[in-house]
């Protein structure tokens, strides 16, 4: 009677634990359901791939539908007795038991490819007594649900497999371009191989420890009776052809991080794999990073130039190149978009595009001279005076005198104005330091608002996607047109390239000057704490930044100098295979000469 009592209160107190764990127990329904992140596949303007991101599904398969050697490899490693027990194996709990007490140390794990698919399915990671009882009742409720064959296929399309790869479809496009239904016998070793440590024997970047395990999971397969020795080395003679160590790559990586940001400001939360087709122009991008590497590898320490930024764009905004930083691996802060830093005399073309919308043009004069506004005084860098000076020289030679009394003629809210009319989005306070670039803007749009200088007057807002598909190809996202239309007039376009190109041929960027019709300003801010060259081709705008990110000054590095050089170096190598196009008001004198002649042969003499 005692025996039975203590039955059954033991009974009660089981059931009220077995209870208590079951209370909070996922929803089982949600068996077949998958929650990820959709994958995103970014593509260069010339359809290459530059990165991807998220999670990478395939397509569910069928147990019946794969290699026999294929689920039989991962029995033979994973659950040797998966189509013998209920869900929780016995023996080979007892057997892991006795052997980690032998070693003295966790080697063996005791869970049945079921309880795998109840982790898998519902439940976290964690180490606790609560997950692993869930797990227990979970995979009792598999097994009364479905049938082995079902529990299997379901383990194999959703258990992780490295690289970002979920399934074994997944897993075999990613590391061997073809169907999990075509695999080899020594491929499905491999995969089978990695469930153990996804990312430690992964064949791309771990080559000798996949190996080395893929051997583990054949002699596997011979102790189990799936393979006889010979089948084994036979399958190790054939590895060298099919594993693959391909690199991603490892090119704009700043441009994609700066792209997927975006993609959900276009087609909202998506929970579909997308394939996003960008602006990029991964010769161009290459050709910059290397230049740019090399540059700093050469000049950086000498003159203490920690960091580098690069933007290219098309006159319409598309992004062809982005460089954030130095190095990506040791810092993904975009010092292209994120930064914001002062631009110095960069900023005077919008100073100047003021004044000459107010009436001024390039022979104006105005004298360099001692000059204040209240307590505010400015100094030119040669700290000298020239006296009178037309409006391009002045920009040439990038004096401050004359840019002060522009913006001091025109208002400093103008000047503001103007700038934020061409592009610039950041704060500009409306005072007059902003004459001198006193406010901080970041690289994209300081090279963006140069666009207008560039295509003949027309606002462009910068952008770095084409389009947006989802996994059946349908569109979700495809650019047409943007930008602000025409918002300076050519005359000013044509008084505002005269002048920059005046800073090309005899001013501050002649170590930029190439033969090519280009107009560019540089810019230096206080103590040389940045340096810019933004500048453009009729085809191309270019912005340079250099500096560092503590905001120490560099050794007398002003835009005119490294900047300018680097920039250079970049647009002569980008306009190699581009013919000849001149600047938006570089034809005007042509055509006034043709109609001179037009009217002479009319009429006759003047």
């Amino acid at each position: 009677m005692w025996l039975a009592t203590i039955a059954i209160w033991m009974g009660l107190l089981l059931a009220a634990i077995l209870a208590y764990y079951a209370y909070d127990l996922p929803d089982v329904d949600k068996a077949t359901a998958v929650e990820r992140r959709p994958g995103l596949t970014l593509l260069s303007a010339n359809g290459s791939v530059i990165a991807t991101s998220g999670d990478l599904y395939g397509e569910a398969i069928q147990i019946s539908d794969l290699p026999d050697y294929l689920p039989q490899a991962v029995m033979a490693t994973e659950d040797r007795r998966f189509y013998d027990h209920f869900g929780l194996d016995i023996i080979g709990l007892g057997r892991a038991i006795v052997t980690n007490i032998v070693s003295g140390k966790i080697r063996q794990g005791g869970s049945t490819l079921t309880q795998q698919v109840a982790k898998n399915l519902f439940l976290s990671p964690e180490r606790s007594i609560k997950r692993k009882v869930q797990e227990l009742l979970l995979a009792f409720w598999l097994e009364h649900k479905f049938t082995k064959d079902q529990i299997f296929t379901l383990y194999l399309n959703r258990v992780y497999f490295g690289a970002g790869t979920y399934g074994v479809e997944a897993a075999a496009q990613k590391y061997f371009s073809k169907s999990a239904r075509n695999l080899s016998l020594y491929e499905s070793a491999l995969i089978a191989g990695l469930l153990k440590a996804p990312s430690k024997y992964n064949p791309r970047s771990n080559p000798d420890l996949a190996k080395e395990r893929t051997a583990v999971v054949l002699s596997n397969m011979v102790n189990a009776g799936y393979l006889t020795q010979a089948q084994a080395r036979a399958a190790q003679k054939h590895k060298e052809r099919i594993i693959s160590a391909a690199k991603p790559h490892k090119s704009a990586r700043y441009f994609a991080d700066w792209v997927m940001e975006q993609v959900d400001d276009f087609v909202g939360p998506m929970n579909t794999d997308l394939t996003i087709v960008t602006t990029l122009d991964l010769e161009l991008q290459k050709m910059a990073e290397r230049k740019s590497r090399a540059f700093l590898k050469k000049n950086g320490k000498k003159r203490n130039v920690g960091q580098a930024a690069v933007v290219a764009l098309s006159p319409d905004g598309a992004v062809r190149a982005m460089i954030g930083g130095r190095d990506y691996g040791q810092s993904q802060f975009n010092r292209a978009t994120q930064a914001q830093r002062q631009p110095g005399s960069a900023f005077k073309p919008f100073v100047f595009l003021a004044g000459v919308e107010n009436g001024m043009d390039a022979d104006d004069t105005l004298k360099d001279g001692p000059f204040a506004i209240g307590k505010w005084k400015p100094r030119n860098y040669s700290k000298t005076y020239q006296g009178p000076v037309t409006l391009r020289t002045a920009l040439a030679e990038s004096i401050n005198t004359i840019s002060a009394q522009i913006g001091q003629k025109v208002g400093f809210a103008k000047v503001a104005d103007t700038a934020h009319r061409l592009g610039i989005t950041s704060p500009l306070k409306a005072q007059p330091a902003i004459t001198l670039g006193a406010s901080e803007v970041n690289l994209l749009e300081l090279t963006a608002a140069y666009g207008p200088f560039a295509n003949g007057g027309f606002g462009v807002f910068p952008f770095g996607i084409e389009s947006i598909k989802d996994a059946n190809g349908r569109i979700l996202y495809q650019r047409s047109g943007g930008g602000t239309g025409r918002i300076v007039k050519e005359r000013h376009i044509r008084e505002m390239n005269d002048m920059m190109k005046a800073v090309m041929q005899t001013g501050t960027g002649k170590k930029a000057n190439f033969e090519r019709s280009l107009g560019g300003k540089s810019g230096t801010s206080q103590s040389f704490r940045d340096a810019w060259f933004i500048g453009y081709s009729a085809d191309l705008i270019l912005g340079v930044w250099m500096g560092n990110d503590n905001e120490k000054p560099m050794k007398r590095v002003s835009g005119g100098d490294l900047p300018a050089i680097l920039w250079g170096q970049i647009m002569r190598t980008a306009h190699e295979s581009i013919p000849q196009k001149p600047l938006p008001g570089d034809e005007a004198p042509e055509v006034v000469e043709q109609v001179k002649g037009f009217f002479e042969r009319l009429f006759g003499g003047d």
